[in-house]
């Protein structure tokens, strides 16, 4: 029996001999050398330290490229046919560094400049400045306060998203009416719902939303006058467009769930209560956890809302640390101060979403 077709599947180990391979490993490190010499150069040049450098980074983008074709061609040089497998990969690697690290390497660095878009000197480094404004600054921690409002009103999405998944997944009238129904909030944008409900629907004066309050009794109704009416008010709203995401995909899981263990449940005995309770939450457990999880990263952007309608007010009392640090750049043009307010809330994001996902591990992994 011929064995020609599994042949041409197979990777054949190359003869590279050890000057070839000594070149692709100089190619690398030549232009790797290339790289950070530059970099370094142009940081110093940039700082005030030295005069050799450029006046852009683009020379520094250059020698980057430079490199990352040394080290696509050196793949091949050193590992001959295995090492053009590793080409359908490292490409989309190197490009993703270029738009992830670099970014971030030159936000860290604009951290701790005095960068004022309209001074025309540019940033200025000031040193530790700025985390001591930072630390000093109330309303930076009260945005972090409203935060933490924001995400525990997580929990109260995720029980209605689990009702209304519930009350789809029945075998109720008009059943795929209500599904398109309640998904329309989820095809508008934020910034349309913040203008349609907000800015109209609640508007003081003419509103029909606060006519209907002074109809009910209400002499004034401002919505948006109250710190704790306000924060619920931008809850709500961002609520309503978001719940219908968490909703299917709890609905998603219901449907995939095991309907012999449902009907065996229903044999033994168990209540619609007992049924929910021992069999469908712990086996909706995984799609649970998931959705509250990324519902938690799209609240912690929470932004659009908030700049649309109330800008943070009253008082700061609706600010989530997005919107304060949009309105740093935009009303303010403190590129450097707003940067570092960004990078600090960065880290505490990976800190949070970190802890989380382990405390979900361990709750998940526990007997039961």
């Amino acid at each position: 029996m011929s064995t020609e077709g599994d042949l041409l599947h197979t990777v054949t180990a190359d003869n590279i001999s050890e000057a070839r391979q000594r070149t692709g490993r100089w190619m690398v490190r030549a232009s790797a050398a290339l790289v950070v010499l530059l970099a370094v150069f142009q940081f110093a040049h940039e700082t005030g330290r030295t005069d050799i450098g450029f006046a852009t980074w683009r020379p520094v983008l250059y020698a980057y490229m430079l490199w990352a074709t040394a080290l696509c061609a050196a793949q091949v040089i050193i590992n001959g046919e295995k090492g053009k497998r590793t080409l359908f990969v490292l490409p989309a690697a190197l490009f993703v560094i270029s738009l992830v690290i670099f970014p971030l390497l030159f936000a860290g660095y604009i951290s701790f400049t005095d960068w004022n878009l309209a001074s025309p000197d540019g940033p200025q480094p000031n040193g530790w400045d700025n985390m001591r404004e930072m630390w000093n600054d109330g309303f930076y921690w009260n945005a972090l306060k409203n935060m933490v409002y924001y995400v525990l009103a997580v929990s109260v999405e995720y029980v209605i998203a689990f009702g209304l998944a519930l009350l789809l997944n029945a075998q109720i009238r008009a059943r795929k009416f209500f599904r398109v129904v309640f998904l329309l909030p989820l095809m508008l944008s934020p910034v349309a719902v913040s203008w349609m409900i907000g800015k109209s629907m609640m508007e003081i004066r003419f509103g029909p939303i606060s006519r209907l309050a002074r109809e009910l009794g209400w002499d004034n109704p401002s919505f948006f006058g109250s710190p704790e009416i306000a924060r619920f008010m931008i809850m709500a709203m961002d609520a309503w467009t978001f719940i219908p995401f968490m909703m299917i995909m709890l609905l998603a899981g219901l449907q995939a769930l095991p309907r012999e263990v449902i009907e065996a449940s229903k044999v033994d005995g168990a209540s619609g209560w007992q049924s929910f309770k021992e069999v469908i939450f712990p086996l909706m457990l995984p799609v649970s956890v998931t959705a509250v999880v990324i519902r938690i990263i799209f609240k912690l952007k929470l932004a659009d809302v908030i700049i649309n309608v109330t800008s943070g007010g009253p008082g700061g009392a609706t600010d989530s640390v997005t919107s304060f640090i949009f309105r740093e750049y935009r009303d303010r043009s403190n590129v450097g101060y707003g940067t570092l307010l960004a990078m600090v809330y960065l880290v505490l994001i990976i800190i949070f979403v970190t802890l989380l996902l382990k405390l979900v591990s361990r709750w998940m992994e526990r007997p039961a």
